[in-house]
């Protein structure tokens, strides 16, 4: 889904949204000329909105209008409240089995517009957490959120399948195999002599 906005955000520095609060982990978008597909990427500490999603909201109130609304697929939220209680006032929580990608976090603000965020599953390891929060807030990406976390999945495949294959080659001797001229230089350490000065 392409997010439709009225009005732009207002435009923060070229630092990400997640330098502003340590405790919320969340990447924005650039805004631009024409929306992405996704317009950034949470990974929330749990599954647990109520607990969740007073942070989130408070972050985007300021940056893109009060959050009013905010709908789920509850494939991946199993328990989610209808209201939750945010700074003031109340974000009413709804949810859409087929017609939203259960990756996906619609907000809405009322009179402003929506914006779209890929949810990466809390327990996601950090360095792919990392590449989806990137590629997420990507403003010219073009994949859904389903779509990154299945080329997340594939590039963790890839990068475990080298490790697996660089241990057995470690294993078998490989290293050694190739030879003293092909052997990383690892510095030389010079040790102290007795009765010499020792330089700092």
């Amino acid at each position: 889904m392409t997010a439709t906005v009225s009005y732009p955000p207002p435009k923060l520095e070229d630092r990400p949204v997640s330098s502003y609060s340590s405790s919320l982990r969340l990447s924005l978008a650039p805004v631009g000329p024409a929306p992405a597909l996704l317009d950034g990427a949470w990974w929330p500490r749990s599954r647990d909105l109520d607990a969740e999603l007073p942070a989130l909201a408070a972050v985007l109130d300021p940056l893109w209008g009060r959050i009013t609304r905010v709908t789920v697929n509850p494939t991946y939220w199993p328990v989610f409240p209808r209201k939750v209680p945010v700074a003031g006032h109340v974000v009413k929580v709804g949810w859409f089995l087929a017609e939203q990608d259960p990756h996906e976090l619609m907000l809405f603000s009322y009179q402003v517009g929506r914006w779209d965020l890929l949810v990466i599953p809390p327990r996601t390891p950090p360095v792919s957490a990392a590449w989806l929060m990137a590629a997420a807030s990507d403003p010219l990406g073009t994949s859904t959120a389903s779509r990154l976390m299945e080329e997340a999945a594939r590039l963790r495949t890839v990068a475990e399948t080298d490790r697996a294959v660089e241990a057995v080659w470690d294993s078998g001797g490989g290293h050694e195999a190739r030879g003293p001229a092909s052997r990383p230089r690892i510095p030389a350490v010079a040790a102290a002599i007795p009765g010499q000065p020792k330089w700092m």
